[in-house]
């Protein structure tokens, strides 16, 4: 799945705080979960498409290329429930999932990944007593959001060669086709960017402040 970027507009979503976003976000998974009916879930999923292309106003195409970066596992569960279940079961729980990803595409689409990394560091800072690092779990947080769109832009890339080429970019053929360089490409940004974080004191302990009044 692919994370939507950041489009700037000057809507209300986008000035609304990234905390409060996240929070909604968390309330409307547990409110999918706690109350699994058809009108529920319709009525979320409804819900995020009217506040992401209405209210956001986003574009189109950021919702429908979430939507296309699931539909094959969603395909998948709703035949497993199908099978094993039935077929409401399956019809809910590829309904909340698709809500989940696409209210998850509303809030990355207008939250900047600086505000976002923010609210994780503020959340995290009390684990500060037990040795965790915050600035580190937000910086892990803002590679993530910044590199699996580069990632996917780098497959879409080796996809566009291999039709160059005449190659199969469909079936199974064509996945291990695009498998393989893609990561070999990860391969080496992954130790790109690790010999950068390297140079510049990423790993190192920060210094404890002496106090003062023990001198």
């Amino acid at each position: 799945m692919t994370l939507a970027l950041y489009v700037p507009r000057g809507t209300v979503v986008h000035r609304t705080p990234a905390g409060w976003k996240l929070l909604a976000l968390a309330g409307l998974s547990v409110l999918v979960f706690a109350v699994p009916t058809l009108p529920v879930v319709c009525g979320a999923l409804g819900a995020v498409v009217v506040v992401g292309l209405v209210v956001a106003r986003l574009p189109a195409a950021v919702l429908l290329r979430q939507t296309r970066a699931v539909r094959w596992m969603l395909v998948a569960i709703f035949i497993l429930h199908a099978v094993l279940t039935d077929v409401l079961t399956g019809t809910l729980t590829v309904l909340r999932l698709l809500a989940l990803v696409l209210a998850a595409a509303v809030v990355t689409a207008t939250t900047r990944v600086t505000a976002m990394v923010a609210v994780v560091e503020r959340i995290c800072r009390p684990l500060e007593w037990v040795g965790v690092r915050p600035a580190r779990i937000g910086l892990v947080i803002a590679m993530a959001l910044r590199f699996i769109p580069l990632i996917a832009e780098r497959a879409d890339r080796i996809r566009d060669a291999q039709a160059a080429r005449g190659g199969s970019v469909r079936g199974l053929r064509g996945l291990r086709t695009t498998v393989v360089p893609l990561l070999v490409q990860v391969l080496q940004l992954a130790h790109t960017v690790s010999e950068a974080l390297d140079a510049r004191g990423a790993d190192d302990v920060p210094l404890r402040r002496r106090d003062p009044r023990a001198t």
